[in-house]
């Protein structure tokens, strides 16, 4: 297709003509026969985002899944109320996500079967990594005589009991056309070669417009009770011997701290991640410069959990979540992601955390972690294979394109999804018209 008055980011007024890369970038081209023709009317034209971090399945079984987080359930009455008037799944479950301890308290299979009806239940906690069942679904998942009900997402012994529901991965995949997403990274840590081979079809079929990266079997969860040193660095090594990344889950300090350390004694590799770095200390800076490793994090939290952690976390603290500036400014690699469906799946909203770092209630947390709008911008067009590196509108980039109704500046001021005019992916248009 070719794209005529184009404005880019730096003001330029230019025509591209897109097929699976980009062919041309001209002040002025004709269309070829046949050729689609897109009028961009001066709007702003930018690489289509590209999500560093998410969880296609989750998203798509969070779309038919009750929300039972601080946002939506506020005591253990209201958590009762919310469950009780949940619609039973095709599969006889009852699926609620984004659990929290604030709501009503540390959730066990005792404290689940006086709060949900007598049918099989299960809860999500917002962090992804943990469910609790009831009774009735630790019976249907084979484990009766669970001592709490506390299950870990990865764990396929139980997991792949359930029915996998990928009926929503189109609508999914529909939402973030719309906010200019043309490629993702599945961030699922157990996703087998199968399920790696169904995203792919998906994306040939046209179910799934973005391109998909998974980052499996390279992608691993700490967990802080079991953290062993000795282990995650024989498997970052063993990975680094085959030429091959790791990508490593890190939501507290502790689990920074061992990472580093695994890294540190591996020896690095160029394409190594660090996952989320919720909690960066200020001493552990110098040791991220040093391993090289790109993270990849999502500032958006501040404005979904920002209350919470304004609870949670000593004030001496606030500056050592969801860090952006002050790793830029130390030399490490940054790219930003949402983490949906455990974050908000719009890009545009986690950009303007990145720029403003204000909570929900609209108090500042970490200011000196607030980076520019062109940088919070910049940080969704690295390729997936090289995330913190900008993708640029220049011949032989991939034709993966975000139209915006407005001008560069004006986009940069707003930082929202309501400005995607049209999405364009390898030269297809996905979204708009």
């Amino acid at each position: 297709m070719l794209i005529q008055r184009a404005t880019l980011i730096d003001g330029d007024t230019v025509d591209i003509r897109v097929e699976e890369r980009i062919v041309a970038v001209e002040p002025r081209l004709t269309p070829l026969p046949a050729e689609e023709v897109y009028d961009a009317a001066n709007g702003t034209v930018i690489p289509g985002l590209h999500d560093h971090h998410v969880h296609l399945r989750s998203a798509a079984a969070a779309l038919t899944s009750v929300r039972v987080g601080p946002a939506e359930v506020h005591t253990r009455a209201d958590l009762v109320r919310v469950l009780a008037n949940a619609d039973v799944g095709s599969d006889g479950w009852i699926r609620a996500v984004g659990y929290h301890e604030a709501v009503a308290g540390p959730l066990d299979r005792s404290v689940l079967d006086d709060v949900s009806p007598a049918v099989p239940v299960r809860v999500q906690h917002r962090s992804g990594v943990l469910w609790t069942l009831n009774s009735a679904g630790l019976a249907r998942v084979g484990l009766p005589d669970h001592p709490d009900g506390r299950l870990r997402s990865a764990d396929h012994s139980w997991s792949d009991t359930l029915e996998r529901n990928e009926s929503g991965l189109a609508e999914v995949s529909r939402r973030l056309s719309a906010y200019g997403v043309t490629g993702v990274t599945d961030a699922t840590p157990d996703l087998t070669v199968g399920d790696v081979v169904k995203l792919m079809d998906a994306h040939r079929r046209g179910e799934l417009h973005q391109r998909v990266h998974c980052l499996a079997p390279g992608k691993r969860i700490l967990h802080d009770t079991d953290l062993d040193l000795s282990g995650l660095t024989a498997w970052v090594a063993e990975r680094h011997r085959e030429d091959a990344p790791v990508a490593v889950h890190c939501v507290t300090a502790a689990q920074l701290v061992i990472t580093l350390a695994a890294l540190r004694s591996a020896g690095p590799h160029p394409k190594d991640r660090i996952e989320h770095a919720a909690v960066v200390p200020d001493d552990s800076i110098a040791d991220l410069v040093g391993v090289g490793a790109t993270v990849v994090t999502q500032p958006n939290f501040v404005a979904e959990r920002g209350e919470q952690y304004l609870e949670d976390v000593p004030a001496a603290e606030h500056h050592e979540l969801w860090r952006v500036a002050g790793l830029k400014a130390a030399g490490v690699p940054v790219a930003l992601s949402t983490d949906m469906p455990f974050g908000d799946d719009d890009p545009w909203k986690a950009m303007r955390a990145a720029v403003f770092r204000t909570t929900g209630a609209g108090t500042v947390l970490g200011a000196a972690e607030r980076v520019a709008a062109r940088d919070a911008l910049r940080m969704f067009f690295g390729a997936p294979d090289a995330p913190a590196t900008p993708r640029r509108i220049a011949p032989g980039e991939p034709g993966d394109l975000c139209i915006l109704t407005a001008p560069a500046e004006e986009a940069l001021a707003e930082l929202d999804a309501g400005m995607v005019a049209a999405t364009v992916v390898a030269g297809n248009l996905v979204h708009g018209g």
